[in-house]
């Protein structure tokens, strides 16, 4: 680990430690949802500060994008009743599609640092809501994030908050608010819970938004965090983000989720972000910039220093082979690994990191690359084929097909022995049997869509 007191320097190259493409992909997949070719080309090309400018602030979504990421009819018209698969795919669409990939990678994080789900709120519309407030601060305001969300409508579903009147506090979103979505255990004691339950008396929803009833609710005083004073919900929130524990409390979920989610960063580590995120009012966006920018997030430490949520590992073949994929099937795929978008699997969230790898969701990651790759699944059919991406980039013999993988996804960071297993496979493959109807086409595509799929169950692969 670097010293703390240098971490979150710049990253400058040097010749021991140059930007190059591993540099340009670790990027691409921690700030988005993995590189294409082209962008690994045009970040080696362009260096480092242009290519972090560029990511940092994203491109402007086109006129195709505005339309045709309004999946399946679009967000104004979809029905509240929609079913969960269609309301995943819509949001998988944007990611696959979006020209700002760091924006709605952040929005997946606050999704989780928010955790609600459809299988209680039961109401689309609502959940869309909630991820335009998300994505809205993603890369802006935590304080207004944190506000809005006291009247969100899916959240106030979510954690009952349209059912707290007073003479009949509900506690669940006041905890929630302290102990998951602003100050960690330890924070807080269980009277601040009760007190600030009670500022949250009242509110409901009503023609889509949330606003308060004052006539249910309780506008006595209150003491929290040791302040008395009439409190509504809106200001337990500021007393919230007034405590210390809540700039390090977030600066702590985005370093795991940025950086490592396999040590503990020491508190020295830590303080100057928490430091910078209350000294610019919980700017979002330029914390994110800092630890972008920074050495700690090039140095060895953090590189493939997470394991790929469901999200990242579909996304990362798809964008890596430059294709396309059926948003529905994705989507329906994705459950079987262990993530279902706007419906996560408790009020913490998804755990993450090794939780994501068993027996069985490893099979389900096997069997979505080969489903993605083969060309022979229904649901995806050619739309994602390695074999054109391969002749497109210029790839023919075996050498340079598997170079041209292994430089997409791991920027060849893969043993050469791995390299040369998979030559092995491509040079034993020449003297299978294949249909006499085959063309030298069909049989060279075959076996580039083969080795793919080898590629893709890589351990590598499954590293973010």
């Amino acid at each position: 680990m670097l010293d703390p007191k240098t971490a979150w320097l710049p990253y400058e190259p040097t010749r021991a430690d140059p930007w190059d493409a591993r540099k340009v992909g670790h990027l691409h997949r921690r700030a988005g949802f993995g590189a294409t070719a082209a962008d690994l080309a045009a970040g080696v090309a362009d260096g480092h500060e242009k290519t972090l400018d560029r990511v940092l602030a994203g491109r402007p979504e086109d006129d195709d994008f505005l339309r045709t990421s309004e999946f399946m009819a679009g967000e104004r018209s979809m029905p509240q009743g929609a079913p969960q698969g269609r309301l995943s795919a819509w949001w998988l669409d944007r990611m696959l599609k979006t020209a700002h990939p760091l924006r709605e990678k952040l929005a997946l994080f606050w999704h989780n640092h928010f955790a609600t789900s459809n299988a209680k709120v039961q109401n689309a519309r609502f959940m869309l809501g909630q991820y335009r407030l998300v994505r809205e601060h993603a890369l802006g305001s935590f304080r207004l994030l944190l506000t809005g969300m006291g009247t969100d409508p899916a959240m106030m579903a979510w954690l009952d908050t349209t059912g707290s009147t007073k003479g009949n506090p509900n506690e669940n979103y006041a905890r929630e608010l302290m102990e998951l979505f602003s100050l960690g255990i330890g924070n807080y004691a269980e009277q601040d819970i009760r007190e600030a339950a009670r500022a949250f008396t009242g509110y409901e929803v009503q023609n889509g938004k949330g606003v308060l009833n004052t006539r249910q609710h309780d506008a006595t005083d209150k003491t929290v965090f040791g302040k008395t004073g009439r409190f509504k919900g809106e200001d337990v929130t500021k007393l919230c983000l007034d405590k210390d524990a809540c700039p390090r409390f977030v600066v702590r979920k985005l370093y795991a989720f940025l950086v490592s989610e396999n040590d503990h960063p020491p508190a020295e580590l830590i303080d100057p972000l928490a430091r910078q995120y209350r000294d610019t009012d919980f700017d979002t966006g330029k914390l994110v910039a800092t630890i972008l920018r920074s050495r700690l997030f090039f140095a060895p430490a953090a590189y493939r220093a997470k394991i790929k949520s469901p999200v990242e590992f579909a996304c990362g073949i798809v964008r890596g082979l430059g294709g396309v994929a059926g948003a529905l099937p994705l989507a329906e795929a994705l459950e079987g690994l262990g993530q279902v978008l706007f419906a996560p699997p408790s009020v913490k969230g998804w755990d993450g990191g090794p939780a994501w790898l068993n027996a069985q969701t490893l099979l389900a990651r096997n069997n979505l690359a080969l489903a993605l790759t083969s060309g022979e699944d229904p649901r995806f059919g050619t739309r994602c084929d390695p074999a054109a991406a391969a002749a497109k980039a210029g790839a023919k013999s075996d050498a340079e097909v598997v170079d041209f993988l292994f430089g997409v996804f791991f920027q060849g960071d893969v043993p050469a022995a791995a390299r040369q297993k998979l030559l092995d496979y491509l040079a034993a493959a020449k003297g299978v049997t294949y249909p006499a109807y085959w063309s030298a086409d069909d049989r060279a595509g075959h076996r580039v869509r083969a080795v793919t799929h080898l590629v893709l169950t890589l351990p590598e692969f499954q590293l973010n």
